[in-house]
């Protein structure tokens, strides 16, 4: 690192977890170090976690209760005074937020009005702006002098025309409620995008490419010239793909049924389509490693989790390929993307219409190599690259934070 590194630290605050990491990011985009990265889990839980890994030192782990992210935080600290890593002159602090609406379609640098319009946001975002405004309350009290950045998941699809956000509802309606399709995953998206371009070694504003960011939550994204044109989340993370615990697509009306015909109320239709449904609701596991290995083993109920799992996506590929009006490339990231050639087989297997073609080799060689950067899956004869590229959301936040506030 050069003398004008600076010190960036990168907090993603959840109900039950903070993740953290500490960058020293030099003005060169490559040039950037991970001093310490963490997780605290199972905050307000009889038993909580914190693992704390600096770059140049023992882990510190501390298993104990931990009743609300305001002692978490302290926790955090402790770690770093043990570690012996206390953060220097903090240039920035990024956070992670879920939800942007409309207001917010870049990053924003964090004063009592953004708090206030992330708040009213809340709606929109209910399982997740809270924690995430609670993480930027108990930092900016720790950290009065340091700004303080906000960068959201939504932003990177503000770009989507209406065509593509908008739902076919009243618009007075609509309008007054928020009601559209946000899209989500977008700090992902717009990461892989741009490693995606630079290993192809074509300018971005050049490619047309999807991205499929394939975790627990899942999500596709069509990008024209850098810019998204459509992704498969809409209002909320709910719509699109079938995911570890979500429904995905559903014929609204399936959501009547449950109530006048199941006798389930709101807030049971919520919780399971949220977290009852899904890979876990076909075959009682989110699990994809462990649905693949039962489905290995011939486990018919795990096989057809995981085709109705790559159906899903390559449709959502097909769809998207045509509303780029064609395709310079296809992106797996995140953990399920980046880690499983079984999915990654499933899903390219029925692309052969597009001129996709898969090198196993290749893509099993992906899967045994601790690889971290991009990787290339397809044969030479393929029309379309297909490419393996590791995501950094965290990264991504801090560069967009440091750009941010250092003009």
């Amino acid at each position: 690192m050069t003398g004008s590194a600076r010190q960036v630290m990168v907090l993603n605050t959840g109900s039950s977890s903070i993740k953290y990491q500490l960058f020293e990011l030099a003005p060169a985009a490559a040039d950037a170090k991970v001093l310490v990265a963490g997780v605290l889990e199972g905050i307000g839980e009889e038993s909580s976690k914190l693992t704390h890994r600096p770059t140049d030192g023992p882990p510190v782990t501390f298993e104990q209760p931990v009743a609300d992210q305001s002692a978490g935080f302290e926790l955090i600290q402790k770690a770093f005074e043990d570690s012996g890593g206390m953060p220097g002159e903090l240039a920035a602090i990024g956070h992670r937020v879920v939800h942007g609406g409309e207001r917010f379609s870049a990053p924003a640098l964090i004063d009592d009005d953004v708090v206030a319009a992330i708040e009213q946001l809340v709606p929109l975002a209910p399982l997740h702006n809270p924690s995430n405004l609670t993480g930027i309350r108990l930092a900016r009290r720790l950290y009065p002098d340091v700004p303080q950045v906000a960068v959201f998941d939504t932003a990177f699809h503000s770009t989507m025309p209406a065509t593509a956000y908008r739902y076919a509802l009243p618009a007075e309606l609509a309008q007054r409620l928020g009601i559209r399709r946000y899209g989500f995953h977008g700090t992902s998206h717009g990461y892989v995008s741009r490693q995606a371009a630079t290993f192809l070694g074509r300018p971005r504003a050049e490619l047309k490419l999807i991205t499929l960011h394939l975790g627990n939550g899942a999500s596709v994204a069509a990008v024209d010239g850098g810019r998204s044109i459509d992704t498969s989340m809409g209002m909320t993370p709910l719509e699109g793909l079938v995911m570890g615990s979500r429904s995905g697509d559903l014929d609204p009306a399936v959501v009547l049924y449950l109530q006048r015909e199941g006798g389930l109320s709101v807030d049971e239709v919520d919780s399971l389509l949220n977290r009852g449904s899904g890979l876990k609701g076909l075959a009682g596991s989110n699990d994809v490693r462990r649905l693949s290995e039962r489905a290995r083993a011939g486990e018919a109920e795990a096989e057809q989790a995981l085709e109705i799992f790559a159906y899903r996506i390559r449709k959502y590929i097909g769809a998207y390929a045509v509303a780029l009006g064609g395709l310079d490339g296809l992106v797996f990231t995140a953990g399920v993307g980046e880690n499983s050639s079984l999915i990654r087989e499933m899903v390219c297997s029925g692309l052969g219409i597009l001129g996709i073609q898969l090198d196993s080799e290749l893509n099993e060689k992906w899967k045994k190599q601790a690889l971290d950067r991009p990787r290339l899956i397809s044969t030479d004869q393929s029309r379309v690259p297909v490419v393996v590229v590791p995501t950094d959301e965290e990264l991504e936040i801090a560069r967009q934070a440091l750009d941010l506030i250092e003009g």
